[in-house]
């Protein structure tokens, strides 16, 4: 496994690794910042970590959510530095596409992955299990074993592990890989829910009583799966997903955010939007504070040297405010610069990177989303329509947020407007 180093480029060849579009900002050996992470202006993760680290009967449970590429993942990975959160939590970051399949995903598999991950990373870092607790959640796993060979009618040709360590590392990857074992085990959970919470909740006992801290689970990519079973998770099985005696933050879907059925979880939810670049309706007017916060994205990752002022200019501009977005096209940019053989970025090497985004946009884009954009562009008005959420989730429109929610089109689209 190749280590990433957090260095400032003096080349293209460094400077292309530094932005990486999915290059993750953990957090340092000695518990610091990663080298690469930017702060952002009014940054919503601060209301995060004060809900949690308010007064509470039961751990929370939260719905943290944004655009794609808005710096989700980082921020949760930022909130591990907070002094204030690992004093009360015992806190555990993982990816849920790392323990399930996210494409069919189901509450039951999330439930699995917080017990077992939960269990795997206390033993991983030498936590002690008592032995009455590994006889119980032994005892668990047989009943789940036994179950299992019962609605296969005894034709099972495979074990789950002979011991729960093994159950909760080969459970997860035949939820993960094993379409027909995931079946199988999701029809046995559901026959017995209260039993795999129960097996959640004596690991998260375990954990407080031995840590004298509550677990905190950071779980990412949460938003990945379609907002049909983002909505079955989150909204129909509401009940459940809040019985673990952990504090939880859970990613949600974008989209949830513009259902009706956001309803279940709007009390407990919080939202990060993009860089606010402009103000409303006036795109030539430049937000200072916006812009520097994007020009310091850059500079930790790269020499300064290697662009000229005012191509970072223009792809700061071109980016939306959206980091991803930024990342996208610095290594757009830096890939032709290099190709030219040339000293430095140059306008016409965002333009070039910011043609090939447009262009994949007017292969996507029927007439009828041009004129809706149009509207956008020109009001800015943040309004339900059944175009909305899809041209949110292609990143076509951009969310931002002042005192108020407002939105506009992608800043690569606005030439494209122009030629109808």
């Amino acid at each position: 496994m190749i280590t990433h180093e957090y260095v400032i480029a003096k080349d293209y060849d460094r400077a292309w690794l530094n932005f990486e579009l999915d290059l993750p900002l953990a957090p340092s050996i000695n518990g610091n910042p990663n080298p690469f992470y930017i702060d952002r202006p009014r940054n919503p993760i601060i209301e995060l970590v004060d809900a949690l680290l308010a007064p509470f009967y039961r751990p929370p449970k939260f719905y943290f959510s944004g655009h794609r590429g808005c710096g989700k993942t980082t921020e949760l990975l930022h909130i591990l530095t907070h002094t204030d959160i690992q004093k009360k939590f015992w806190p555990i970051n993982f990816s849920i596409r790392d323990e399930t399949d996210i494409v069919d995903i189901d509450y039951r598999d999330v439930l699995l992955a917080i017990g077992s991950r939960m269990f795997r990373t206390y033993r991983q870092s030498g936590g002690e299990i008592p032995d009455n607790l590994i006889r119980q959640l032994n005892g668990w796993r047989g009943k789940v074993e036994q179950e299992v060979d019962t609605v296969l009618s005894g034709q099972s040709s495979y074990e789950l592990g002979g011991n729960i360590d093994a159950f909760f590392v080969n459970a997860g990857m035949k939820m993960k890989l094993e379409p027909k074992t995931r079946v199988e085990l999701r029809q046995v959970f559901e026959k017995d829910i209260k039993g795999l919470i129960d097996v959640i909740n004596m690991i998260s006992s375990t954990i407080q009583k031995n840590e004298k801290r509550i677990p905190l689970l950071l779980i990412d990519d949460m938003d990945k799966p379609d907002v049909d079973k983002a909505t079955t998770i989150f909204h129909d099985q509401r009940e459940i997903m809040i019985q673990p005696n952990c504090a939880i933050v859970y990613t949600v879907s974008s989209a949830l955010f513009y259902s009706k059925d956001f309803d279940a979880i709007r009390d407990q939810s919080i939202f990060l939007p993009n860089i606010n670049l402009h103000p409303p309706r006036d795109p030539e007017r430049h937000i200072v504070e916006g812009y520097k916060t994007l020009q310091r994205f850059v500079e930790v990752r790269m020499d300064s040297r290697l662009i000229n002022p005012q191509a970072l200019e223009d792809a700061i501009t071109y980016s939306g405010g959206v980091f991803r977005e930024m990342a996208r096209i610095m290594r757009s940019s830096i890939g032709r610069a290099r190709r030219r053989d040339a000293n430095q970025i140059e306008m016409t090497d965002i333009e070039w990177a910011a043609t090939e985004i447009r262009n994949e946009y007017r292969r996507i884009l029927d007439r009828n989303d041009l004129t809706y954009l149009r509207k956008i562009h020109e009001y800015n008005r943040l309004e339900y329509n059944e175009r909305l959420r899809p041209l949110l989730q292609l990143l076509a429109i951009l969310e931002y947020r002042d005192t108020e929610n407002w939105c506009d089109i992608h800043p690569v689209l606005r030439s494209l407007l122009n030629e109808q």
